[in-house]
């Protein structure tokens, strides 16, 4: 029985998806950085050598058989630290291909573990690309049971960690490529908690943090003792390493003296889970100033309360894009309205404001206070401000077009001319200056198809994709209240939404209140509640049935929008896959 702890450094990097040469260095760096700890074993995310998802570069031989080259770069950097063993994600390949972790110590691969549950679900395509596991090893780490899974795996309660817990594992580590959106981390310590109190194990899991296209890792790693106590968490929507000492023997006294466990449970001796020595010289005991130190302070980091937790979502995920694609500056269209108010803000905060260009492109439909909060919200946010105004570029439209439109004011078509020249204007400035356009509608506005295709939607990237417009006020106001002077107009928050496409116009005119279309979107589109379900929920009929026809009429739009940052558990875009040409409708 030890009486040193195990100290597990677990390393919460933010890579990217194909650069393999990066994501070895980062690798490196805090092998290195865990060595110097006095790490006995250092831990990275799901696929962190290849960045997750890879998706269908998985397809190509080139890029798995770099992966593995890189991987055997680290097998024998690892000489470098002495005594440190490190589990690492990487796409294995033995006839087929595998999401798979390696456990490399003093230069050798000492083994490899393969991923057993492959999800298939959301976001995941994982049964498209990966073979199945089906061996659940444990390995021997300074005489420590050990045993490794991957993400999914612990989801399941007869997966591999049972398994390997009632084989002898007294400590499980969990490497994970885990999607944020919102309440999904008290999800993950509810069932982390349970499990390791079920199989009377210490559970270390281990998330990445950063952004990969709509997806957002939010890192918050944590480790649970064998009674489910939270022992140490790390920060979430940041990079993060966090070194933990876990006290084995009491895994140990846990199994012996509970009376609702039978000690001869929790033997090596299951045929199905080898054991695989990786280190067996005695635990050493880190120092500090010549002095042993048999346990260090554990930290636990405070969570984040909802609105926190999804605007650092947003920011982290629209830095990423923008950095990660090689762009500096964004460039956004300001109305003076909340949407892109809130997008202007994100973007500030992320990527500093002077790489954020707001440019407002007033028509003769534009209120003067639109214009003014504009230029109040581009001044405390501190960005570069342009003033282009459209209204003879629109006149002179409607008079070029008079062959095909006529003399008569064309209604509709006007409307969203006047969005299209703005989009025009933006992207030749894109263009011209390679800085990448956000676009500035919300997930309401997506979803019932108020927006104007190659207009408000023509950008690189939709900050508020998955942003219903309830929110996106909760935002603006969680957002003010952070300073001491709110950056954003609380007149911006104040009035009510309108386009500005022609005079008096409001939101209200073409679409329900948001505070009862909003509750819909959740019920029909995160939720996929049926008519007869709504109906019982106290929707009025009318309005469903005209909320569920402006979604289900607006797919072919949807699939013509620029990614955006998911927050929800039902994002449009691969979480939500339906055919544009589609008779299908519900409730009739």
């Amino acid at each position: 029985m030890n009486i040193i702890p195990l100290r597990v450094a677990l390393a919460q990097v933010n890579v990217t998806v194909g650069d393999l040469q990066n994501n070895t260095q980062t690798i490196l760096a805090c092998m290195q950085r865990a060595y110097k700890a006095e790490a006995h074993l250092v831990c990275f995310p799901e696929l962190a050598l290849t960045g997750y998802p890879p998706e269908d570069l998985l397809l190509k031989p080139g890029f798995v058989a770099a992966n593995l080259h890189k991987l055997h770069e680290i097998v024998l950097a690892s000489e470098q630290f002495p005594g440190l063993t490190t589990i690492v994600g990487f796409v294995d390949r033995n006839h087929d291909i595998y999401n798979a972790a390696a456990v490399i110590h003093d230069g050798k691969l000492a083994g490899v573990y393969h991923k057993h549950y492959l999800p298939n679900y959301g976001v995941f395509d994982e049964n498209r690309y990966f073979q199945s596991g089906t061996e659940a090893p444990i390995f021997l780490i300074h005489g420590i049971h050990v045993g490794i899974n991957i993400c999914e795996d612990i989801w399941y309660p007869t997966g591999p960690l049972p398994r390997q817990a009632h084989a002898g594992a007294e400590v499980i580590i969990n490497i994970n490529g885990s999607p944020y959106h919102a309440g999904k981390g008290s999800v993950r310590e509810e069932m982390i908690s349970t499990r390791a109190a079920d199989n009377a194990v210490i559970i270390a899991y281990l998330n990445m943090i950063g952004g990969q296209d709509e997806l957002v890792f939010d890192g918050g790693s944590m480790v649970f003792n064998e009674q489910g106590a939270l022992i140490a968490r790390a920060r979430s929507f940041d990079k993060d390493m966090l070194i933990v000492d876990l006290d084995t023997a009491s895994v140990f006294r846990t199994r012996l003296h509970d009376p609702r466990r039978r000690q001869e449970r929790w033997c090596v001796n299951i045929a199905d889970v080898p054991v695989i020595p990786v280190d067996n010289t005695p635990l050493k005991a880190p120092t500090h100033n010549n002095h042993i130190v048999l346990a260090a302070p554990q930290r636990i980091e405070p969570k984040q309360e909802r609105l926190a937790e999804i605007y650092a979502a947003l920011v982290l995920g629209t830095r990423d894009y923008v950095a990660k694609n090689g762009f500096k500056k964004v460039l956004i269209g300001l109305s003076g309205g909340i949407d892109s108010a809130l997008v202007a803000t994100i973007a500030a905060d992320a990527l500093g404001p002077e790489n954020v260009t707001g440019i407002s492109m007033p028509s003769g439909y534009s209120s003067e206070h639109s214009k003014s909060d504009a230029q109040e919200l581009a001044t405390n946010l501190g960005i570069t401000y342009l003033t282009i105004p459209i209204e003879e570029t629109f006149r002179t439209s409607l008079h070029m077009m008079e062959p095909a439109l006529g003399t008569d004011y064309p209604g509709l078509a006007a409307e969203n001319l006047q969005a299209r020249i703005r989009g025009n204007i933006l992207m030749t400035i894109s263009n011209h200056s390679g800085a990448l356009v956000l676009t500035t509608g919300n997930k309401s506005e997506m979803a019932t198809g108020y927006s104007t295709l190659y207009g408000d939607m023509a950008g690189g990237f939709a900050v508020l994709k998955d942003v219903l417009k309830t929110i996106v006020f909760e935002l603006c106001i969680y957002r003010n209240s952070r300073g001491a002077q709110p950056v954003i107009p609380p007149a911006i928050i104040d009035k009510p939404p309108s386009a500005e496409l022609r005079p008096d116009q409001m939101d209200t005119d073409s679409l329900p209140p948001y505070s009862e279309l909003d509750p819909i979107l959740r019920a029909y589109v995160e939720d996929d509640r049926s008519f007869e379900e709504m109906l019982a929920m106290g929707f009025k009929r009318e309005t469903v049935e005209r909320v569920m026809r402006l979604v289900d009429m607006s797919e072919y739009k949807r699939r013509q929008a620029p990614p955006g940052i998911k927050i929800t558990p039902r994002a449009f875009g691969r979480d939500r896959r339906l055919p544009i040409t589609n008779r299908y409708r519900e409730g009739k």
